[in-house]
């Protein structure tokens, strides 16, 4: 999009927007805050080129003017897409000609951090480091954590449900929003800022906002609850055996009398032995070939007495498995050193551009399983196809990368799914753990879904957004008329993976 008319249309952004109407948004948040056309190419793209396909970019600055904004949008007809930080991985914040992107950027105040009910008010541009750093100040946290933190904001978590390494103690972010504020697709403000964790007046609406990507609503201000943080903490990594063995291992950091788990991080053989040679990094005590390795991070009162827990560990995990080997943090530094090796998967993509990457959550128990019976099925449908594996282990979720540069075929890509997906939802599983479904994601969704599911799915949307204004064709395709039927339409790209046999 260059910012030109149409031949003989010089009221015209393009074919799809008149000037009239930017002019109504420039009236609204400004002029400075509404780029077009070649005063988009400097925005930053973040994780997907397609981001700025709109060419229009609107950054208002209160709830008031996103609300502004909408009502100017439901009146034109003219789709939304909501950004944030822009680090998501299924294309949640693409957008075409014909639409705006609205750019949270400058909503970034925290308005609000109270230690005494820790709580803290949020716009949704806040980034999640943001708000780390003003609660470590009362010695609190978010509870919350991911590598992204830098550039994730906290209104795209919730619209997400963001996980991350701490999910399987403090939950996902639906678990830590008490509150909060959205603008609809007609302009109306739905005001929940609750501040309390007791709250039993009526539907819960809130959580119809997290997890919808943006589809139901613009998330613009967040009450976020605060734990205290430990006051000093402790990191370990082991090489391990077996899954079975990275399991036993959390159980034992479970039961720390020393302090609590924070953190429990798998890497496999291959992603491990990727990123320890991307960094440069090696430990005598540990060699490269286990088959798995296991970071976990330990949070209590003394740092001592939690290495001193990791050393017991060490020992009843030797004592199960003698192979087993492990090597405890000894410095700020040697800890970051770890947990880069976790944390910097870039690596990844450098070593296979737009590797295709999926993002499973698998019952703890059936992980085993699961895993035998996707390596050998993945490797029969092309030579040589492997995946490199790593995730939060302590909640199931699994990131599986292709060794393989992206995109694939349609018909490799479609048998992968087929053996990555198959069973998932029958064994109490996700094929969507963390990550959204997105623009990338919404065959899988159609795919595996309860067919009731999907129909309320698309009820909730006609009542919200009767026009299909807000992120459209996100989460659900516009146009669900498959919704209706007994079953989710399983022609052209739209496959049944859940009831597939195996090949």
């Amino acid at each position: 999009m260059t910012g030109l008319a149409p031949q003989g249309q010089t009221n015209w952004i393009d074919q799809a927007v008149p000037l009239s109407f930017v002019d109504a948004l420039r009236d609204v948040v400004g002029a400075s805050n509404v780029r077009t056309g070649e005063d988009t190419e400097a925005i930053d793209l973040g994780s997907n080129g397609a981001n700025c396909g709109a060419g229009i970019v609107v950054a208002p600055l209160s709830t008031g003017e996103v609300a502004a904004v909408a009502r100017i949008c439901h009146q034109n007809g003219i789709a939304i897409v909501p950004q944030g930080g822009k680090t998501g991985l299924v294309g949640g914040s693409v957008s075409r000609p014909g639409e705006i992107v609205l750019s949270m950027t400058r909503m970034n105040r925290i308005e609000r951090l109270d230690p005494v009910e820790r709580v803290a008010v949020v716009d949704a541009g806040v980034t999640l480091e943001a708000l780390q750093e003003a609660a470590r100040e009362h010695r609190l946290e978010p509870g919350i954590d991911l590598a992204a933190r830098g550039s994730a904001t906290i209104g795209g978590m919730v619209s997400t449900n963001a996980g991350g390494v701490m999910a399987f103690r403090n939950g996902v972010m639906r678990h830590r929003v008490l509150g909060l504020e959205a603008v609809l697709a007609d302009g109306s403000v739905y005001s929940d800022l609750t501040r309390v964790v007791k709250n039993s007046a009526g539907y819960d609406l809130k959580h119809l906002f997290i997890g919808a990507e943006g589809t139901l609503g613009i998330v613009t201000r967040v009450v976020v609850k605060l734990d205290p943080s430990p006051l000093a903490s402790a990191t370990a990594l082991f090489g391990l055996p077996s899954v079975e063995a990275a399991l036993r291992t959390i159980r034992l950091a479970l039961e720390s009398e020393a302090g609590h788990l924070r953190a429990a991080e798998a890497m496999w053989t291959s992603y491990f032995g990727l990123a320890a040679a991307a960094h440069g990094w090696s430990e005598p005590g540990v060699p490269l070939d286990q088959p798995l390795f296991l970071l976990l991070s330990l949070g209590g009162a003394r740092e001592e007495a939690l290495r001193e827990d990791f050393e017991r560990i060490y020992s009843e995990v030797m004592e199960r498995y003698p192979e087993a080997t492990g090597i405890i943090a000894g410095s700020r530094r040697q800890e970051d050193d770890l947990w880069r090796l976790r944390e910097d998967t870039s690596v990844l993509y450098r070593a296979h551009p737009d590797a295709p990457s999926f993002d499973v959550s698998v019952p703890l128990s059936e992980i085993p399983a699961y895993l035998d019976r996707i390596l050998p099925k993945l490797a029969a449908i092309e030579p040589g196809l492997a995946p490199y594996i790593f995730g939060h282990l302590a909640d199931g979720n699994l990131h599986i990368i292709l060794n393989r540069r992206g995109p694939l075929a349609p018909e490799i890509a479609e048998r992968v799914e087929r053996v990555l997906y198959q069973q998932l939802r029958e064994i109490g599983g996700s094929f969507s753990a963390e990550h959204g479904v997105g623009s990338k994601r919404i065959h899988s969704l159609l795919a595996t879904a309860d067919p009731t599911k999907l129909a309320v799915m698309e009820q909730v949307k006609r009542v919200l957004d009767d026009q299909s204004i807000m992120n459209p064709d996100k989460v659900l395709p516009r146009d669900a008329w498959f919704v209706r039927s007994s079953r989710p339409s399983h022609s052209g790209s739209f496959k049944n993976v859940s009831n597939l046999t195996d090949e």
